[in-house]
Parts: structure tokens; C-alpha cells; sequence
């Protein structure tokens, strides 16, 4: 068969347009069952523990990470190995979440018994009120589509996807009940690129000692770009009597007294820096060093204490090191 150009934009613009009329009519669910089934997950001692079979069971192994990255400790066991030793990991302190869009998935049904002996809270998350698993639940949550975006009615679609958005709000809501804020979220993602914009401080990275390019305010150009040649940063700070920063020396600097004719070994270089010029606190968020260099157009930064003495240098090149950038 020939494919279509245009008919293949219809076709991808239907099922967009049936999965985004699937999870409009969510609102109608955020009911007395979505407040009981964000209660009891909160009040749980233990683990949240979800669980389903199929398609059903990715969607579940994506909510209880998402769960568990937005502080309510969750982890995914798979239904059908359940049965067969899984159930060891539920504990009396968890609480369970079942995912089974037909309500009557066998594997899911097989643990129930167990689930309730152990006194577990359950709450179900199918699209049939009428399930044998929804009238098991502690707390039922209808999820039920009026049509998958498959047109064979057969592909789970829109019905995964309405659970997905369903577990998003359930995890989104306990995240603002939990009052989880970005420095917990930092912690549990410490690895990834995001965890480093959220934790590294301008004092884990900055170049510090004799590292740290630094000419006094009597210095002379020359004087400022041996300086900058040496410590290889691309600038070098301007300091006062007190070792208090006054300006900064850049390249940029350099480039625009070229047309000067200048003497660089007897012009001071406070003719020629940049005075006022930007500078950072070491406790502050490398990223936030970021957004300043991306705001005032510039390449460095001079890091300072409380009484603007410099302590370090960083620049461009040092934020793309760490992963910042």
C-alpha cells in the first residue's frame, strides 16, 4: 500500500484528538475516591506498591517511579510473578495499587486474597466500576475511556494513557501534600544532569588558590594579561587595597582597546576593565551562575566572599564541565 502523506497526518491527528477527549473527561474522577486513595498513600508507613499485568503493568511501572521520585517511597511488582514468590515484597505497612483496565485481569485477581489477609489498603485503578477488582478496592478510580485511539478497539491507547495521567495527579498531589520541594526532588536524582542544576554549588567547581586570576588595582595591562595568560580563565579580577574586587579584565576588555593604541606596559588596567563588574557568592547554584554569564552576555565570573574579597574564578567552560550547561 501506498503511503499517504496527508492521510498519514489524519491519522495521527485522530488519535491526539481521542486521547486528549479521554483525559478531559478525567476531571470527572477527581472524586471522594481520588481524596481516599491520596489519603491512605499518605498516611502509608511502608511502600506503595503498584502492580498489573500487560500494557497495564508499563503504566504501572511508570507511576510508582514516578511515586517514588517525588517523595512517596513506591516500587512496581509485576502481577504475574506475584504469585509465584513477589508477593513476599508487600508488607502489613504498604499500600497497594492495581492497575487492570478490564478489571478481571486473572494474575491481578489471584493476589487479592493475599492482599487481604494481609490487612493491605488496595486501590484499584480500572475502567469498570463494576469489576470484581474495583468492588475488592479500598478505593476505586475510574479510568474508563469512551474509545481507544487504536481503530481496531483492540490496542490499549487511550485507556493506558488515562491511567498514566491518572497516576500523574495521584503523585503530583501527594508531592504538594508531602510540601516535596526541589531540593528533595535534587537528592533522589544526584546522578543526571538535573540533580547537578538543582545540587552543585559555584564552590564545588570553581577554581580556587592560585588558581584564581587576581592583579592589584596599581597593576599595569601588561601585568593584567600575563595574569590572564597564565591562569587561563580569559579574564583576571581587579582588587583594591582591601582585596576587595573592583573590576574585572576580560578578553572581551582586551579586544575593545585595541583600537585605543594603548601602551600596555604603562596604561594601569583599570583604565581599560570593566568596573561594577558581575560577581557570585560560592554558596550559590552553579546554575545560577549560569542564567547570570547567559544574562549579562558574558564568559566568567569572579566569586567572592560576604566582604567582596575574591576567593575563585569560573567560567563557560567550567559550567559545561560539570554538566550545568
Amino acid at each position: 500500500m501506498k503511503l499517504d502523506d496527508q492521510k498519514l497526518r489524519q491519522l495521527g491527528l485522530a488519535v491526539i484528538q481521542v486521547e486528549t477527549q479521554a483525559i478531559a473527561a478525567l476531571a470527572e474522577q477527581i472524586n471522594d475516591q481520588f481524596v481516599i486513595a491520596c489519603k491512605l498513600m499518605f498516611a502509608c508507613k511502608g511502600r506503595v506498591v503498584v502492580t498489573g499485568m500487560g500494557k497495564s503493568g508499563h503504566i504501572a511501572g511508570k507511576i510508582a517511579a514516578t511515586l517514588a521520585s517525588t517523595g512517596t517511597p513506591a516500587f512496581f511488582v509485576h502481577s504475574g510473578e506475584a504469585s509465584h514468590g513477589d508477593l513476599g515484597m508487600i508488607t502489613r505497612q504498604d499500600v497497594v495499587i492495581a492497575l487492570s483496565n478490564s478489571g478481571e485481569t486473572e494474575e491481578v485477581l489471584t493476589i487479592l486474597p493475599i492482599i487481604k489477609r494481609l490487612g493491605v489498603p488496595l486501590i484499584a485503578m480500572t475502567g469498570n466500576p463494576g469489576s470484581t477488582l474495583a468492588k475488592f478496592a479500598t478505593a476505586h478510580i475510574n479510568v474508563a475511556v469512551e474509545q481507544e485511539a487504536c481503530p481496531l478497539g483492540l490496542a490499549p491507547t487511550s485507556s493506558t494513557t488515562a491511567a498514566l495521567v491518572m497516576g500523574d495527579a495521584l503523585a503530583v498531589s501527594l508531592l504538594e501534600a508531602r510540601g516535596f520541594t526541589r531540593d528533595d526532588f535534587a537528592l533522589s536524582h544526584p546522578g543526571g544532569s538535573l540533580g547537578k542544576r538543582l545540587l552543585l554549588l559555584v564552590g564545588d567547581i570553581m577554581h580556587t588558590d592560585q588558581q584564581v586570576p587576581i592583579v592589584p588595582e596599581s597593576a599595569l595591562i601588561s601585568h593584567a594579561l600575563l595574569e590572564m595568560t597564565e591562569k587561563k580563565l580569559g579574564m583576571t579580577a581587579i582588587i583594591d587595597s582591601d582585596e576587595r574586587v573592583i573590576g574585572i579584565f576580560t578578553d572581551g576588555d582586551l579586544r575593545r582597546m585595541l583600537g585605543k593604541n594603548l601602551d600596555i606596559h604603562k596604561t594601569p588596567v583599570t583604565q581599560v576593565m570593566t568596573p561594577n563588574c558581575a560577581v557570585i557568592l560560592a554558596n550559590i547554584l552553579a546554575a545560577e551562575a549560569m542564567q547570570i554569564m547567559e544574562r549579562k552576555k558574558i564568559n566568567a565570573l569572579i566569586v567572592v566572599d560576604e566582604q567582596l574579597r575574591a576567593i575563585g574564578a569560573l567560567n563557560m567552560h567550567d559550567l559545561i564541565q560539570a554538566g550545568i550547561v
